[in-house]
């Protein structure tokens, strides 16, 4: 071999050592530029969040088995009791009742929450008893817990959480399958039915997916109801606010579904009493339990939410009110946009909501 040549491997290697040595700067900034246009350190594109399934249909699922393991287990509960817990509970101080409905739980149950805030599955978790909550895992979406290997691992670790598609009917495969076995295996699985974190701090519209769930398996169903943790966390903040509303935990009794019961039947009646719950903030435990024996009297669900047997719509102004809940630190919120409104010496307004929001004002 003649010295000329530059393709034997101690030119390459010197080649290689050269390219280093002028800096890594460069390689720096062609990686940002990579990321920036949505592809991979590798430079291979990433398909973008929300395509059709058809589209990313031949996707590996995120695995998570690995989370359930004993050294993971370990790890997740020295997190959660150790670090997680202490502080979301120094910070946010929320009740917790219900924790009675759970003492004669046998086999899995599905829990069925509803969401508003990134706030409600830590506080669900912490609210649990100890062993309940050791075997509990989480439907948490894919396209935005399971985007990135990162992300994905971080989530599976601290929640025991696996990936659920949001996407809507005819996709059960995705998801529900994970859930079925992990119900065979003695898992609870916790579920928000609404598939995506509230808007206003209303209670949502619930998809088929846990009610299914609840039928494929004879899985009981357990109503939750978080409050407060929209003002805490809407979405699109990223640090919980200290000045937030009050935040509650309630779990009402396990439902089974009738041998006879379709799934969106069982769909509907999961809500109402997850709304129920919901509403005993306002109305208290009487008013929220005579709501929901008496059709008429149903906590409303959002306006934009399709019609349901025994299931009103919520006002607009219900939702802003909600929206605008007082903070522990002061009694007054701003309220429509504008400024503080005084709700007492408006008694001679004719428009319902105006009465309305009198009301809420005074159980506030």
């Amino acid at each position: 071999m003649t010295g000329g040549q530059d393709s034997g491997p101690g030119h390459r290697v010197a080649r290689w050592l050269g390219g280093a040595a002028r800096g890594s700067g460069g390689g720096l900034r062609r990686d940002l530029a990579l990321l920036r246009q949505g592809r991979d350190w590798r430079g291979r594109a990433r398909p973008p969040r929300g395509l059709p399934a058809e589209q990313d249909a031949a996707r590996a699922p995120f695995r998570t088995a690995w989370a359930r393991s004993a050294p993971a287990a370990l790890a997740r509960d020295a997190l959660r009791t150790g670090v997680l817990k202490p502080l979301l509970w120094a910070h946010a101080r929320p009740v917790v009742t219900g924790r009675e409905h759970l003492a004669g739980l046998r086999g899995p149950v599905v829990f069925v929450a509803n969401h508003a805030s990134h706030l409600d599955t830590p506080l669900v978790l912490g609210a649990l008893p100890g062993p309940v909550a050791a075997r509990t895992t989480v439907g948490a979406a894919a396209d935005h817990f399971f985007a990135s290997r990162l992300t994905g691992v971080t989530t599976a670790l601290l929640f025991n959480a696996f990936p659920v598609d949001r996407r809507g009917a005819g996709r059960r495969g995705h998801g529900a399958g994970v859930a079925t076995r992990l119900i065979g295996g003695g898992w609870n699985v916790l579920l928000f039915p609404e598939g995506s974190r509230s808007r206003d701090g209303w209670t949502g519209w619930f998809r088929l997916g846990a009610a299914r769930l609840c039928l494929d398996t004879g899985a009981p169903a357990v109503p939750v109801a978080v409050r407060g943790t929209f003002a805490a966390l809407p979405p699109g903040d990223v640090l919980p606010r200290r000045d937030a509303a009050p935040i509650s935990v309630r779990f009402g009794r396990p439902i089974v579904a009738r041998p006879d019961e379709t799934a969106p039947a069982f769909r509907d009646r999961m809500m109402r009493e997850v709304n129920a719950l919901w509403a005993e903030s306002d109305v208290g435990w009487y008013g929220a339990l005579r709501g929901a024996v008496e059709t008429a009297d149903a906590p409303p669900t959002p306006a934009a939410a399709p019609p349901a047997d025994g299931v009103r719509r919520a006002a607009r102004w219900r939702r802003v009110w909600e929206s605008t809940r007082a903070t522990q630190r002061s009694g007054r919120r701003r309220v429509w946009g504008g400024p503080v409104p005084a709700w007492p010496r408006q008694r001679d307004a004719g428009s319902g909501a105006a009465d309305g929001a009198r009301g809420g004002a005074r159980r506030s």
